[in-house]
């Protein structure tokens, strides 16, 4: 018998009943207001940590070219969540090899900043506004009601996704690792991020900063969202939208506040002397980026060697001249790129993954099934198990390549169908 509209409420109402039962009430630790926590702490903590090297890794992977600027953000962190509400959390703080502006935290405390966010900021001020504001992203928990609140929209089928948007891994990340990725694409409310700003702000004064760098930080993203297209927009300003009004409650805020405070300008200029030298390079990489994108293959590849000839230790530019060679139909000058990205950055789940790709184009099957495997245990993907199946197969083991291809049946699209297809044909 088909349930009536109003047996759908009375049951949806029943099961929230029971969760509110189940877990209670919290008192935010940073706010002091009582909220509904249907996520334990210790299950997001053990998230955060687990999702963290993962969500690293399909926004870029770690800045790895200049380890003290990654040690400076981390110091510059660490001072401000020493005076937060949540000094307890395990906090980790990171830089990301990804040109977009953004920068974004999971639960725990576990932080990221993109070096394009960084090339953009002045002073080392302004730098501690926008760790602040994660951090009290982090120790407010928001990360967890934004997965409550859609939980709560999504009952009956389950905790919903949130799509990768113009990420090039959207739709073959599979697993627990998507959950990550879900989590910093996930719409903080305007009460959240006012919220952030304002105990952020305090944070900073705590610590010893200018509380008014948080006006110039809004300031500055105001005006990057200003005339910019679609696909830059995504992250920061899809998950922190920035506004005017969020600027002037800063401005407000920093009075009352005072704007007295150590700036470091002077600092934040030198520890970011490398980043901005680099900048070229990283120009030179995105406009290869589109040219390939477009079909325009031999001058992506001019794009791509100036970059390169710039910096000869950054793994990325290799693994995109890999790319655009590869699709030249010059697999075995890709297969010598692939193999320098990986040795550059071995830990990095891409770079394996076309190295296993292109050795599986070569029948380079040993090599081919240990880079795939490899990449899935840093990230598990689609292909990378549909591809570990033909391998197998190749190699005659019909039921390691049966149990690859079960699993990447389990994802969605062509992958998902291809998949499918070679199971049914095993067990035809």
């Amino acid at each position: 018998m088909k349930a009536t509209p109003w047996q759908y409420r009375l049951a949806l109402s029943t099961f929230l009943a029971a969760l509110i039962l189940i877990s209670g009430c919290t008192v935010n630790p940073v706010t002091g207001e009582r909220q509904l926590a249907l996520l334990p702490e210790s299950q997001a903590l053990a998230m955060g940590q687990e999702q963290y090297i993962p969500t690293q890794q399909t926004q870029g992977g770690k800045f790895y070219l200049d380890p003290e600027l990654n040690l400076y953000v981390k110091e510059v962190g660490q001072k401000l969540a020493a005076v937060s509400d949540r000094p307890d959390l395990p906090y980790e703080f990171v830089v990301l090899n990804n040109g977009v502006p953004n920068a974004w935290a999971l639960p725990g405390g576990k932080i990221a900043i993109n070096r394009g966010l960084l090339t953009e900021l002045e002073s080392e001020a302004q730098l501690a506004a926008v760790l602040s504001h994660e951090i009290v992203h982090a120790a407010a928990g928001h990360s967890q009601q934004q997965m409550q609140n859609q939980a709560l929209i999504s009952l009956g089928v389950g905790l919903a996704g949130f799509a990768l948007s113009d990420n090039e891994w959207a739709g073959v990340i599979m697993g627990g690792a998507t959950m990550g990725a879900q989590l910093i694409m996930a719409r903080y409310s305007q009460g959240d991020e006012l919220e952030s700003d304002a105990y952020g702000m305090r944070y900073m004064a705590r610590a010893g900063y200018d509380p008014s760098a948080a006006v110039e930080l809004q300031e500055i993203f105001v005006r990057l969202s200003e005339g910019r297209e679609s696909g830059f927009l995504q992250g920061l300003f899809a998950s922190h939208p920035p506004s005017r009004k969020r600027v002037e409650e800063n401005r407000q805020l920093a009075k009352e506040l005072g704007t007295s405070g150590r700036t470091g300008r002077d600092t934040y200029q030198q520890k970011l002397s490398y980043l901005r030298k680099l900048q070229p390079a990283y120009e030179a990489e995105a406009e290869a980026a589109r040219l390939a994108s477009e079909g325009n293959f031999d001058q992506a590849l001019g794009k791509i060697n100036e970059a390169i000839a710039i910096e000869d230790e950054e793994a990325a530019f290799y693994a995109l001249r890999g790319q655009i060679r590869e699709a030249m139909g010059n697999t075995r000058q890709a297969a010598e790129d692939f193999d320098r990205a990986t040795g550059l950055y071995p830990e990095m789940f891409s770079y394996q993954l076309y190295q296993g790709l292109n050795a599986l184009k070569q029948n380079n099957l040993t090599l081919a099934k240990r880079s795939l495997t490899r990449a899935n245990e840093m990230v598990p993907t689609s292909i990378a198990f549909l591809r570990l199946g033909d391998v197998a197969l190749k190699q005659g083991n019909r039921d390691e390549a049966a149990r690859h291809y079960a699993t990447a049946a389990k994802s969605e699209g062509a992958i998902a169908e291809e998949a499918r297809q070679k199971l049914a044909d095993l067990t035809s």
